[in-house]
């Protein structure tokens, strides 16, 4: 997918603020579309309905559409008019999926899908990506470049950015994507170069005993205080063993056993994730992870089974191409609208499979609305976003594509 850099132009580069401008004038659009997406969630790498509605809004403008095999995912090519003797080519990213939840916030276009909700923003992202597709499109002519939309399913834990570069995706030599932050007011863009988000991998603990009946525990190996110190010892192993500048999280989010109150079970299972910055850690946490759990049950006459599943890597902004990023951004908005983020963010993102592969970068866009004192954050069933952001993310993308086409990182 990376491809070796071509030389920088030199051409004087085209003023931002009409990006700004006719992003806004699109908005009444971009709201449409992201509210349809809203109302229709679909979950997973399969989303043709969410993909059908993007390729309508998607129709008329000058794109190569290529339909992906293995998901729902859609690569519009814009190619650019523009003579070069080097030219660049940039992808813009934005996911599709849902999350398998409820949605509790009340809106008038909400999920008509019981157990199903974009409660990340996905919605949005789709239709700002579409937006720039539009102001883009309108501008081919002055491209010296091609933009690359990747339009992705399944970034909530399916690894959909994964499934679509194995399948195949243009060589390009930057990348960059926009993911929506609740708690930051509308107007902001958060940013950091280097880890932003983190690693992940999900675990699940068999601690197996011996049952029988509950009042003869003498007679049994019970697996249920077994598994409560278990989980007291992974959180002093994460406290006392983890070095405190390289975060690190493990977080236990079940526990599953038992059938009866007068029947003390077998086996009780645990499961969670381990969240990290960096691949050090990464690899401390599974092995302490497994280290204790198999010393805590031996301790006690039982057994303990370990299985962990590999999730995403870190995603890591370059930190050239998040300097140029950042300098557009306040072009674009006015510096004091560009905050440098005090640290990584402990979520995951698949867009790091991107990032392995090309330089780029990811930046945070402020959605909290004036007023919210208390935003609810992404994945709660009462997430809300403003939508007064959504020019300024599609102008932002604009922006970025603009600037590097022209030479600009």
């Amino acid at each position: 997918m990376k491809r070796k850099s071509p030389a920088r132009t030199t051409k004087s580069p085209q003023p931002l603020a009409p990006l700004l401008a006719e992003a806004r004038a699109l908005q009444p659009r971009m709201v449409d579309l992201r509210r349809a997406i809203h109302a229709d969630p679909e979950i997973g790498l399969e989303t043709p309905r969410t993909r059908e509605k993007l390729l309508a809004a998607l129709a008329g403008l000058e794109l190569e559409i290529d339909l992906h095999a293995r998901t729902s995912g859609v690569v519009a090519v814009l190619r650019g008019g523009a003579a070069g003797a080097s030219p660049r080519r940039i992808l813009l990213r934005g996911d599709m999926d849902a999350l398998p939840m409820p949605e509790e916030t009340g809106l008038g276009f909400c999920s008509r899908h019981a157990g199903r909700m974009h409660a990340c923003g996905h919605d949005a992202h789709v239709a700002m990506l579409v937006g720039a597709a539009h102001l883009l499109a309108a501008r081919r002519a002055e491209l010296a470049g091609d933009v690359v939309f990747m339009f992705q399913p399944g970034e909530e834990g399916f690894g959909g950015a994964d499934v679509m570069l194995e399948e195949g995706m243009p060589a390009v030599d930057g990348a960059f994507a926009l993911h929506v932050a609740p708690p930051l007011p509308t107007g902001l863009v958060g940013t950091k170069p280097g880890p932003l988000m983190a690693a992940f991998d999900d675990f699940e603990i068999d601690v197996v005993g011996r049952g029988g009946h509950a009042s003869m525990p003498h007679d049994c190996v019970d697996p249920v205080p077994i598994a409560c110190e278990l989980v007291l010892a992974l959180q002093s192993f994460l406290a006392r063993e983890i070095p405190a500048p390289d975060a690190g999280v493990l977080s236990v989010t079940q526990i599953h056993g038992g059938t009866a109150n007068n029947v003390i079970a077998d086996v009780v299972t645990l499961q969670g994730t381990l969240r990290a910055l960096s691949a050090s850690t990464r690899a401390a946490l599974s092995a302490g992870l497994r280290r204790v759990a198999e010393g805590v049950a031996k301790t006690h006459r039982a057994e303990a089974r370990v299985r962990i599943q590999p999730g995403y890597p870190v995603a890591v902004n370059d930190g050239g191409f998040e300097a140029f990023a950042r300098g557009v951004a306040g072009e674009l908005l006015g510096s004091q609208a560009v905050i440098p983020l005090p640290g990584a963010v402990m979520g995951a993102e698949d867009f790091a499979y991107v990032l392995e592969r090309t330089p780029g970068a990811m930046m945070l866009l402020g959605v909290r609305a004036p007023g919210v004192a208390d935003p609810a954050p992404c994945h709660s069933t009462r997430m809300l976003l403003d939508e007064d952001a959504m020019p300024i993310g599609t102008a932002l993308h604009a922006a970025i594509a603009t600037r590097f086409l022209a030479g600009g990182c």
